[in-house]
C-alpha cells in the first residue's frame, strides 16, 4: 500500500472521530462530588439543530488555562480551576465548560470570534446580570444550550439567541421577567427557573404562552400561589413542587394533553376536582406533601402514584377508579400512602381495578397527633421475584435512612425516570 493510500486512511479516520464526538459530553459528573442524589436531573431532547464544523489546526488550539482533549477537539474544559474571568476562546469551539468557578461577569471580549459555539455551561460561578454585557449571547446564532444555574442573576438574562433550546436558570435570584424576555426564543424545549424568587404577579403576563415548542418547565421552589397560567400545549413535564399553590382549577389541564409527568409536592393542596387529571399520557403524578383528605380520579395510563404526606383517613378506590374496562385496564404499578391517616390496607377491590400494581408503600401513618403508627403489612408487594423484592427491601431500607433534607434536594427536579 502506497505512502499517499496511508495519509488518506489516517485522514478519513480523523475526520470521523471529529464528527462522531458526543456533543453534549460533560465532564461536571466526573468531578462533581455531591452525592448522586444531590444532582440536578434534566430530561434530555434530542436537538436538531447541527451548526457547520469549523476547519481548526491541529494541534487544536486552547486557551492556557483549560484543557482541550485531542479525542474532542471542538471541546473545551476550563471547569473547577477557580478562575475568575473567562479565558479567550479559539473560533472552533463549539462545548464550553467553565462551570464550578469564581467567575463574575461575562464580557463579550472573549467571545469577539466565537461563531459555532453550540453549548455554554457557566453554573456554580458567582455571575450577576448587570455584569453580563448586553447582547453576548444572542450574538452566537448557533447556541442550543445554556447553563447559568446556582449564580447570583436578580434578572433574566436576556437578550438571548433564537436558536437556544435549553435554558438552565435555577438557583439565583431572578424575581422578575419582563415581558420580552422569553418572545425571541422559539425553540426553546427545557426551561429551568426552579429555586428563584418567582411570584404570581411575574406570571399574570403569560410569558410562557407562545413558547410553542416547550416541552419541559420546572417552577419549583419559588413563591407562586396559584397555577401558571395559559401554559403552551406542548407541555410535556411540568414541576411545581415546593410553593404555596392551594388549589387547581377544574379545567386547567384541558389544554395540556401532553403530560406526563406532574410534579407539585409540598404545596397546599386541599381539595382536587374530580376530573382534574384525566390526562391520556400521564405517568407520573406526585401530590405528597400536601394537605389533601381523600383521593380522587386517576386516568388509565398513570403508572406512579404519589400521595404521601397528606390528611387522608381512607383510600377510596372507587373515586381512584370509577368503572372497569378488562379491554383498556388501569396501568398504576406503584402508589406510595405512608404519612397520613389510614388505620385499615386499601380494599382489595383494587386490585380489580389495577391489576398491574406491584406495590403499596404504608410506611408510617400519622393517625395520632404526637405518635406515628405502623400498619400490620407497612410495604405490599405482588407479582415479584424474589430478586425483586429483596431489591425493593433494600430500597426502602435505604429510603428509611434519608433525611428530609434529602428528600428535597431530591424534589427539586424530575427523577431521569422518563430519560
Amino acid at each position: 500500500m502506497g505512502i499517499r493510500s496511508q495519509l488518506s486512511i489516517i485522514h478519513l479516520l480523523w475526520t470521523a472521530m471529529v464528527f462522531c464526538q458526543y456533543e453534549d459530553y460533560d465532564f461536571e459528573d466526573e468531578y462533581d462530588g455531591e452525592p448522586d442524589h444531590q444532582r440536578p436531573y434534566y430530561f434530555n431532547f434530542n436537538s436538531n439543530t447541527q451548526a457547520e464544523v469549523p476547519r481548526f489546526p491541529f494541534p487544536v488550539e486552547c486557551a492556557r488555562e483549560c484543557f482541550c482533549p485531542p479525542a474532542f477537539p471542538l471541546s473545551m474544559y476550563c471547569d473547577h480551576r477557580k478562575l475568575k474571568t473567562i479565558p479567550n476562546i479559539p473560533s472552533h469551539v463549539q462545548q464550553l465548560y467553565l462551570q464550578n468557578n469564581d467567575i463574575e461577569a461575562v464580557p463579550a471580549g472573549p467571545f469577539t470570534n466565537v461563531t459555532f459555539l453550540r453549548e455554554i455551561n457557566l453554573s456554580h460561578n458567582k455571575i450577576k446580570f448587570h455584569m453580563i454585557d448586553h447582547g453576548v449571547f444572542a450574538k452566537l446564532s448557533n447556541l442550543v444550550q445554556l447553563h447559568l444555574q446556582h449564580n447570583e442573576l436578580e434578572e433574566f438574562p436576556f437578550p438571548l439567541p433564537s436558536s437556544l433550546e435549553r435554558l438552565l436558570l435555577g438557583f439565583n435570584k431572578i424575581s422578575q421577567l419582563p415581558g420580552n424576555a422569553l418572545e425571541g426564543l422559539p425553540n426553546i424545549t427545557m426551561l429551568d427557573l426552579c429555586n428563584n424568587f418567582l411570584d404570581d404577579s411575574v406570571l399574570k403576563g403569560k410569558p410562557f404562552s407562545n413558547m410553542k415548542n416547550l416541552m419541559q418547565l420546572n417552577l419549583c421552589n419559588n413563591k407562586l400561589q396559584t397555577m401558571p397560567p395559559d401554559l403552551p400545549s406542548s407541555l410535556m413535564y411540568l414541576s411545581l413542587e415546593n410553593n404555596s399553590i392551594s388549589y387547581i382549577p377544574e379545567n386547567y389541564f384541558n389544554r395540556l394533553p401532553k403530560i406526563i409527568a406532574l410534579r407539585m409536592s409540598h404545596n397546599n393542596l386541599q381539595n382536587i376536582p374530580r376530573n382534574t387529571f384525566n390526562l391520556p399520557n400521564l405517568l407520573e403524578l406526585n401530590l405528597g406533601h400536601n394537605k389533601l383528605k381523600q383521593v380522587f380520579y386517576i386516568p388509565r395510563s398513570l403508572q406512579h402514584l404519589y400521595i404521601e404526606g397528606n390528611d387522608i383517613e381512607i383510600i377510596n378506590v372507587t373515586l381512584m377508579c370509577p368503572s372497569i374496562d378488562p379491554m383498556n385496564t388501569n396501568q398504576l404499578t406503584y402508589i406510595r400512602v405512608d404519612q397520613n391517616k389510614l388505620t385499615i390496607p386499601i380494599s382489595t377491590y383494587a386490585f380489580f381495578c389495577f391489576p398491574h400494581i406491584r406495590t403499596i408503600y404504608y410506611g408510617e401513618q400519622n393517625v395520632n397527633v404526637n405518635k406515628s403508627t405502623q400498619l400490620r403489612t407497612p410495604v405490599f408487594r405482588r407479582f415479584l421475584t424474589p430478586e425483586e423484592y429483596n431489591e425493593a427491601e433494600d430500597d426502602h431500607e435505604t429510603h428509611d435512612h434519608e433525611t428530609e433534607e434529602d428528600h428535597e434536594a431530591e424534589d427539586n427536579y424530575f427523577h431521569p425516570y422518563f430519560q
